[in-house]
């Protein structure tokens, strides 16, 4: 069996060959970015957001704290870093569960009323999950600053999701 160290770096180095990019945090391991792309054929199509992992000094046999719940039933769910965004987040994504959601607001509003949910869904895909929010194709001159600062006037730390432990 090898080391935590070894298949983590051997996990990341697999994330990183993918389609997936993958943006070191300080050179490190363990802190990364991931750009994970909705699932085709969903609400969340088209949207592009940028998700922080930070990996536990125990990866793998650590159990990230957001999947634990769930590694019971699916126990090979966690086994690979990939698998966190090949079935994980997409899973999340296209079954949510109203009723013990990460966003309150949103799960009331799902259970409501479906069309109103899928519509609120969309429009915040189309406003906060652009490829250029993850800083991919971002011009450097002050004109698009200009144009950053006043399309991010409303956003809010709250409609940031950070993912730890994975």
């Amino acid at each position: 069996m090898s080391s935590p160290s070894k298949r983590r770096d051997m996990d990341v180095m697999k994330l990183m060959m993918t389609d997936y990019k993958v943006e070191m945090i300080n050179d490190s391991m363990t802190e990364l970015f991931v750009d994970f792309n909705g699932p085709p054929d969903s609400l969340y199509s088209g949207g592009v957001w940028r998700v922080r992992v930070d990996l536990p000094d125990a990866y793998p046999y650590k159990s990230p704290p957001s999947t634990s719940s769930i590694e019971s039933t699916i126990p090979t769910l966690t086994k690979h870093l990939i698998n966190i965004f090949e079935v994980f987040l997409p899973q999340l994504l296209l079954y949510p569960n109203p009723s013990d959601p990460l966003n309150r607001e949103a799960g009331a509003l799902m259970m409501k009323d479906q069309i109103s949910y899928d519509q609120k869904v969309k429009e915040h895909c189309a406003r906060y999950a652009k490829v250029e929010d993850t800083g991919e194709g971002m011009q450097e001159s002050d004109e698009s600053e200009e144009e950053n600062e006043d399309s991010n006037e409303e956003y809010s730390s709250e409609d940031e999701i950070e993912v730890e432990g994975i």
